[in-house]
């Protein structure tokens, strides 16, 4: 996230949980060290928004200084953006219409889909990514309404316009 942010100067960083535990299916990587992952977003404090995963404690939320929250309607550019891990909620759980953008986190797999006017996206992993071999992340522009995923080696692989 250091590099990326330095990079792009990003406005917000939403994550969509998972933070400091890989959970009990998932080989731990290497590098893997949540203490200093802590250290290193508490400096992103303000620009967080931060969504609860199954992996996610409540601890962690305390020990973070920063809300974790379980869903969240943001709204952008007047697009509704539906923020959820997608362990509790599912794209059932909220009350999409044309424009409307869900996006969770859960499976690790990335997706950006339109159906019948409503965006269904899901910005992969940067730390432990299934299916696709590329750890990923989703960039949106604000100015073209565009979501772009990205490998962390900064090659797109895909867009989507966002259409109200």
């Amino acid at each position: 996230i250091v590099e990326l942010n330095a990079f792009y100067q990003f406005e917000k960083i939403m994550i969509l949980g998972d933070i400091n535990y890989n959970g009990a299916r998932n080989i731990v990587p290497d590098d893997y060290n949540p203490k200093k992952v802590t250290e290193i977003l508490r400096e992103y404090k303000d620009k967080l928004i931060i969504i609860r995963g199954n992996c996610d404690s409540r601890i962690d939320e305390v020990v973070f200084n920063i809300p974790f929250f379980d869903s969240l309607k943001v709204e952008i550019n007047e697009i509704n953006f539906y923020l959820t891990h997608g362990d509790l909620f599912t794209k059932d759980s909220f009350p999409l219409g044309k424009g409307d953008v869900y996006i969770q986190g859960h499976t690790h797999v990335y997706e950006l889909e339109e159906e019948k006017g409503v965006y269904f996206l899901n910005p992969g992993s940067i730390t432990l990514p299934k299916i696709h071999e590329d750890k990923t992340f989703m960039i949106f522009n604000d100015e073209k309404n565009i979501v772009s995923l990205y490998n962390v080696d900064n090659k797109l692989l895909k867009t989507i316009i966002i259409n109200k």
